[in-house]
């Protein structure tokens, strides 16, 4: 995908607030600092386009990112912070829901888990609700390159089982350091706009915009699948 132009266009807390449905949309969901603003930037070869933070659960708002004014890459508020207050996880949820029910121009959820954790049930949860609402159940592993190649399969099996994922639901291990997984997570969204009937233009991407690398924030301090 040819990235002429990626910005931010607003960041919502309710409908009033979001960008006229005028174009499509896909949105990632996921834990606090499972990697969703890496991902973004990853894809769209901006180092800052989504803020990193070093503060987990800092992200409240559903932030609308278009991308060569063909569509938009929405990033949905991080769940599972451990130090969030009840109220605030209770918006959240609720600002979340709000969104995926309402949303006409959304065509598909990525659920965003990180390779070295097994799902919680808050991920659980989450994944469940994605299907629930007739998405896909596309699973993007984050962080794949924190774990070794002989490890993986070992690692993605536990979160498909977790995640009760079907056979034929695609997971997508991806890495925003090495950028593994980029080509085939453009592959996956080209084809959701195709079998919706939008056409995107050229596959070729532009060079990284200063050459560096992609932030990807502090980790969570969450328990590791044991090796």
């Amino acid at each position: 995908m040819k990235i002429k132009s990626a910005e931010i266009v607003i960041s919502a807390v309710k409908p009033s607030q979001y960008p006229e449905e005028n174009i499509p949309e896909i949105a990632f969901a996921g834990r606090s600092n499972v990697g969703k603003s890496s991902s973004i930037n990853m894809l769209t070869n901006r180092r800052k386009l989504a803020r990193t933070s070093s503060s987990p659960g800092k992200t409240q708002t559903i932030n609308f990112y278009r991308i060569n004014d063909e569509f938009s890459l929405v990033d949905l508020p991080g769940y599972g912070y451990a130090k969030v207050s009840k109220s605030n996880k209770e918006t959240w949820g609720k600002m979340i829901e709000t969104y995926l029910t309402s949303r006409k121009n959304l065509l598909e959820v990525f659920q965003l888990v990180d390779i070295r954790h097994k799902p919680t049930e808050q991920d659980q949860q989450m994944y469940s609700w994605i299907k629930h609402f007739g998405f896909n159940g596309i699973v993007v592993v984050t962080k794949a390159d924190k774990i070794g190649r002989g490890q993986r399969q070992k690692h993605l099996k536990i979160i498909r089982e977790t995640l009760q994922m079907k056979k034929e639901d695609i997971l997508i291990p991806i890495s925003a350091e090495t950028r593994e997984g980029k080509e085939e997570l453009w592959s996956v969204i080209h084809e959701i706009f195709r079998v919706n009937g939008h056409q995107l233009y050229d596959m070729d991407v532009l060079p990284d915009e200063d050459g560096e690398d992609f932030e990807e924030g502090i980790e969570e301090d969450d328990e590791v699948i044991e090796e």
